[in-house]
């Protein structure tokens, strides 16, 4: 969770793997109680309970702006608050309704200008942008990413891939079949 600092009194835990993918804290002053909640409508809240008040305090919470909703900008595009409007088709992308795009309502996405062809298509690199949904992702942690370029040319339904770890050089791949949803930019102006 990129909004959240190191505090001397918070432990954070990220486990991924087979099994699993999980976000654990643990508050290591034992005077502090913080509870973590999820709403239906998909808004994630820390609190912290303030004894001299008797009640709760928001902490942080997400989302923090019009691009942390989920697939606030339709398939094949991306959000980035640094334009506008705030939705971007991705290159080689085309909105799927003018009109609406017009109008900035970007829902709907964009299409591809042209059909994949299996036959001379290559990929656009994007930086500094959050991954797609990985609902329609495979991942191989046993090939680099030039492997992984590989398998997805050679795959007619591959719609992108990526490094599975940036760090320490990158290693293993996430390949995506079908559209890109839940993009968005990190960059700063």
């Amino acid at each position: 969770i990129p909004e959240v600092r190191e505090l001397d009194y918070m432990v954070y835990n990220f486990t991924e793997n087979r099994e699993e993918v999980a976000y654990t804290f643990m508050v290591t002053n034992y005077s502090i109680y913080s509870r973590l909640t999820l709403s239906a409508a998909g808004s994630l809240e820390r609190h912290t309970w303030i004894p001299s008040s008797w009640g709760w305090s928001r902490f942080w919470s997400l989302p923090t702006d019009e691009c942390d909703g989920y697939q606030s900008c339709g398939p094949n595009a991306y959000c980035d608050l640094n334009t506008s409007p705030i939705c971007n088709c991705i290159g080689g992308f085309d909105p799927k309704n003018q009109q609406e795009w017009d109008l900035r309502e970007g829902a709907t996405g964009c299409v591809r200008k042209t059909p994949l062809s299996c036959n001379g298509d290559g990929f656009l690199q994007l930086t500094k942008m959050k991954l797609p949904d990985t609902m329609t992702a495979t991942v191989d942690r046993s090939i680099g990413v030039k492997e992984c370029e590989k398998r997805c040319l050679g795959n007619c339904n591959c719609t992108s891939f990526a490094s599975a770890d940036v760090q320490n050089g990158g290693w293993g791949c996430i390949m995506w079949t079908g559209e890109l949803i839940d993009i968005r930019n990190y960059a700063r102006r």
